[in-house]
């Protein structure tokens, strides 16, 4: 089953990767697009961790939306990761063009980590929740050592 969801995830991407180029007018667009969409997760990411660091109170609620704003977000930057957005404002490794298949795997494993922490933070279970954030957390930092200077 997971080998199946991976490659549906696959497809996605790499079909919103090749119909990126007619979302933007100008490679520069796609490169503001991606960078606004990790923006965003960045604040989710950093409320959650706020939360079970200890740092702000536990709220279950908020923690809950949180999640599932990054489960959605999660799928967001990928398709702005076309062909000529490699050159201009980009942290963006050349990596990421020259190893497209390794990418598309972590992007989908990123997006997979946060659904799980969506349907984690459901259950309002900590236990699960933490364990789903470190894996969703591990996903980023994956990506990051990889694809981004």
């Amino acid at each position: 089953m997971k080998k199946v969801l991976i490659a549906a995830v696959l497809t996605v991407l790499s079909t919103g990767a090749a119909s990126a180029n007619s979302l933007f007018e100008k490679p520069e667009d796609a490169i503001d697009y991606r960078k606004a969409s990790f923006q965003l997760l960045r604040y989710q990411i950093g409320d959650m961790g706020d939360m079970l660091k200890g740092k702000v109170p536990f709220d279950a609620e908020r923690f809950k939306a949180r999640a599932h704003n990054a489960a959605r977000l999660s799928t967001m930057p990928w398709e702005a990761f076309a062909e000529g957005t490699d050159k201009g404002d980009t942290d963006a490794l050349p990596a990421v063009w020259s190893d497209r298949a390794t990418f598309d795997e972590k992007a989908a494993d990123f997006a997979q980590y946060a659904q799980a922490l969506a349907d984690a933070a459901d259950t309002g279970d900590q236990g699960a929740i933490k364990k789903a954030f470190g894996n969703w957390a591990k996903g980023c930092k994956d990506c990051h050592k990889s694809f981004k200077e």
